[in-house]
């Protein structure tokens, strides 16, 4: 199996699913190409919560708003999973919860770039044939004909989520994604809210319910997604639009 993950909407994923047709006969899987645009963080949180749900495949994943400069193309390899993608931290969320749940470490590749066919469209003319190899013979062998050199993993560009803080009630926290449905998803951890039957955001107040349906459609809520994270919704509604947040705002949330 082989994913693709990008922000580029149509069709320029075609043209990548071209390249690795040419070259192996992967099983390709679309995870979405309309990851946040040219967000590599928003784009990290939504491939960290979806890739692991995957058997072991190789991960092809491109947001990549430097794309033609000096950034460094990279694969990771974290036991049965390989990962390819621009070195702006895109992957590391992902593959750090792939070496937690598995207990593997990661290893880091740099990928040969040699005058690839467009400086604007690394996708295609960069990250497809080396996933196709990768696909094909595997890591290994595919550093043995040039196309990967290993590196420290300590070179390449990290991306952590920030931590929320807590004095008290309060909790201070940021908005990591705003879904298509206009769920506003915090970094604040669900504990922070268990046995909470309300709260404040930014001094609006909410219920704390375990499903949207708890309130009256058109309401106001908080619950803890899938993810695990503390959601600002409305039900049948936007909940970004309704508490006047958006990705990277700061958010208080006060209990009790």
């Amino acid at each position: 199996m082989l994913t693709l993950a990008s922000d580029f909407g149509s069709p320029y994923p075609a043209a990548m699913k071209g390249v690795i047709c040419s070259r192996t006969d992967a099983q390709l899987v679309d995870v979405a190409h309309d990851l946040p645009r040219q967000d590599p963080r928003a784009a990290a949180f939504w491939l960290r919560e979806t890739l692991p749900h995957f058997p072991p495949a190789v991960h092809l994943a491109v947001v990549d708003p430097g794309v033609g400069t000096d950034r460094r193309a990279v694969a990771l390899r974290v036991g049965d999973h390989a990962l390819v993608a621009p070195d702006n931290g895109l992957l590391r969320p992902v593959a750090r919860r792939f070496a937690d749940r598995n207990g593997t470490e990661i290893e880091a590749f740099e990928i040969t770039v040699e005058e690839p066919t467009s400086s604007t469209f690394h996708g295609r003319d960069v990250f497809a044939p080396v996933a196709a190899a990768i696909h094909e013979h595997g890591v290994d062998r595919t550093s043995e004909v040039g196309m990967l050199s290993p590196i420290a993993l300590e070179s390449c560009v990290d991306l952590r989520f920030p931590d929320p803080t807590r004095e008290g009630d309060t909790i201070r926290g940021e908005v990591l994604v705003v879904d298509d449905f206009g769920n506003v998803i915090t970094n604040v951890p669900g504990a922070e809210i268990v046995d909470v039957e309300s709260a404040t955001v930014d001094g609006v107040s909410a219920p704390v319910v375990d499903t949207f349906d708890r309130v009256a459609a058109g309401g106001r809520l908080l619950t803890v997604g899938s993810h695990g994270y503390v959601e600002c919704d409305v039900n049948r509604g936007r909940g970004d639009e309704a508490f006047g947040l958006d990705v990277g705002d700061a958010v208080e949330i006060v209990v009790g």
